[in-house]
């Protein structure tokens, strides 16, 4: 049994057999055979490592001929390793000795050693590691043959395991998977990383952030996920999977007791309504929020549009999934960001549309950026957003905004767009409200000017967090310094509500900060009034709301704002919590 620890993105504990992506991409549907068939499965073994002997022979030619001797030499070094008779004694003796499968077999044993040339002093040797994966991959492929499972066609649930998932990737979980991902880990990511939202906008258990542990697994061994605590068991005994169960049945009690409040409006012991809206990536979501009591969509996400497609999404396609949403909540604020794109979020056809050298940064051309860079784009998004404007509450905003001129240049485009649409006699709203994402050190210093051009703000934690503390949101390696109860954080906050209370401009925070109950009452205490927050966080943050009066807010924020520590904000507001809610699972 292995247990590793990382940073815990999405609630929940579940196990399952593992799915290791990269090093196999297959399911391993079976981790024993029977007694009987022991034989036979060592013949079909034998079978697969001579098919691929014979696939690296050929490939060793082909390369001679087209590309020269060295390369030929890449397959000859796969070629050895399959003929290895120490390879093949190893992954039969376990297939007769443990019953093992030879898919699960040779997982474990090529696994195990990739692992020892990955801890080797020698780089050339290090280097090695990713040849033995390579060679897993290819006994796998014929081991499995039509039988494959892949990602997007899976039969059974399993647990996905990888060293990183894209965005793209893990949006696409929830469409190509057919809910058989129960969960997921990667070796990389940080709390607030793009992966690690949509993760909770999935609502499936995951923890990111574990350092190398892909080599210490194999497919189909059972894996537990504890999104509650950031921990990764692999292959656990029998003492520990008991432990799960109860673990897992505690959980299951207080998610059963917080639905009790699903349906109850959200506001404070002493009567202050507070409004608590949703955070959405996907058009599905808005089902969750509508049952979970949500009073609207503080933030829909609108980059699933484009990380789900190798193609532009349409006005139709963006005009389809916004009126979704307004169709679910035609009465209430329906808050649609404009994209952002950029950073850890890249577009497949996002290379044909900057010359960015570097597109994976967060200080590069995204999000606003990218839109006021890619006029037709922007246009197509804006034009959707407006006309589905007409079927309810729907409101604009603009992300990354850090200076007058793109902000005012954001307007520009929107005007122009609707000049567009009423020479073409096409319905849409006029009077949309418009407002920005507070998300960058500089719009907090011009809070006041800004909020003369906007009807409101959304502070994004996320990104204001790390472009003032200086930490990259997705590095597990800094992932210490990065806290939403720094002080610098809590006088930013206070800065921008006070500056919407000077020009009754409505202030909302919409970044994960405001999804965790322990920062609940310090938002309440600095004035804010409405939160955008991860649906599943909902009836959680309603049971601390209706313990708590304004004035006990107004108290702890103020005394938190006294603390020259972040770890000092973070310890008091746990203790606040804790005699406010003790049942509550922290």
């Amino acid at each position: 049994m292995l247990i590793k620890r990382g940073i815990a993105v999405s609630p929940g504990v579940i196990a399952g057999p593992a799915l290791v992506l990269g090093s196999e991409d297959f399911r391993i549907p079976n981790h024993f055979v029977s007694v009987d068939a022991v034989e036979t499965e060592v013949g079909r073994f034998r079978t697969a490592l001579d098919a691929v002997a014979r696939e690296l022979g050929d490939n060793e030619q082909l390369a001679g001929e087209q590309l020269g001797k060295q390369y030929a030499q890449i397959f000859a070094a796969h070629l050895e390793m399959a003929r290895d008779p120490g390879l093949s004694s190893e992954v039969e003796n376990l297939i007769r000795k443990r019953c093992y499968s030879p898919e699960f077999a040779s997982s474990y044993v090529l696994g195990r050693r990739a692992k020892v040339l990955q801890n080797l002093d020698n780089h050339f040797l290090r280097e090695r590691a990713a040849d033995v994966f390579d060679l897993k991959k290819r006994i796998l492929s014929h081991l499995l043959g039509e039988r494959r499972e892949e990602l997007a066609h899976l039969t059974a649930p399993v647990i996905v395991l990888a060293h990183n998932l894209t965005p793209g990737e893990t949006a696409r979980l929830n469409r190509d998977s057919n809910h058989f991902v129960l969960g997921f880990a990667t070796e990389v990511g940080g709390p607030t990383s793009h992966t690690a939202i949509i993760a909770g906008a999935l609502e499936i258990p995951a923890v990111v952030g574990l350092g190398n542990f892909l080599s210490d697994v194999s497919g189909g061994e059972t894996v537990i996920i504890d999104g509650n605590h950031g921990e990764v068991i692999i292959d656990p005994d029998e003492e520990t999977l008991a432990r799960f169960r109860d673990s897992e049945a505690r959980f299951r009690t207080v998610v059963e007791r917080l639905e009790s409040l699903y349906t109850l409006e959200s506001k404070s012991r002493d009567g202050t309504r507070i409004f608590l809206m949703g955070n959405i990536e996907f058009p599905e979501e808005v089902d969750h929020c509508t049952q979970r009591g949500a009073d609207g969509i503080g933030l829909y996400r609108t980059e699933f549009l484009y990380l789900q497609t190798r193609r532009e999404p349409t006005e139709k396609d963006h005009y389809n999934a916004y009126r979704r949403v307004v169709a679910a909540f035609p009465d209430k604020p329906v808050v649609i960001r404009t994209l952002d794109l950029g950073a850890d979020k890249v577009a497949p056809f996002y290379g044909r549309r900057t010359r960015d050298p570097e597109p994976g940064s967060v200080l590069g051309l995204r999000s606003i950026r990218l839109s006021l860079k890619n006029l037709p784009l922007f246009k197509t998004q804006l034009r959707a957003i407006l006309r589905a404007a007409v079927e309810g509450d729907v409101r604009v905003m603009f992300p990354l905004i850090s200076s007058l001129m793109e902000l005012r240049h954001a307007r520009m485009v929107l005007s122009d767009v609707m000049e567009d649409l009423e020479e073409q006699g096409i319905p849409f709203k006029r009077d949309i409200q418009v407002g920005m994402m507070v998300e960058v050190p500089a719009a907090v210093v011009l809070a006041d000017d800004f909020a003369r051009e906007v009807d409101f703000f959304s502070i994004g934690t996320n990104d204001l967090i790390q472009y003032t503390l200086a930490v990259d949101r997705s590095d597990p390696a800094v992932a210490s310094l990065y806290s939403s109860g720094d002080p610098a954080i809590l006088r930013l906050l206070r800065s921008v509500v006070e500056a919407g209370r000077r020009h009754d401009v409505a202030v909302t925070v919409c970044g994960q900060m405001s999804s965790e109950p322990i920062y609940l009452p310090l938002l309440v205490g600095l004035g804010l009034r409405q939160l955008s927050v991860t649906p599943h966080a909902l009836p959680e943050l309603k049971e601390v709301l209706r313990n708590i009066t304004i004035e006990h807010a107004e108290q702890i924020a103020a005394h938190a704002l006294t603390l020259e520590l972040a770890r000092d904000v973070e310890s008091f507001l746990r203790g606040e919590l804790r005699r406010m809610c003790p049942d509550l699972v922290l």
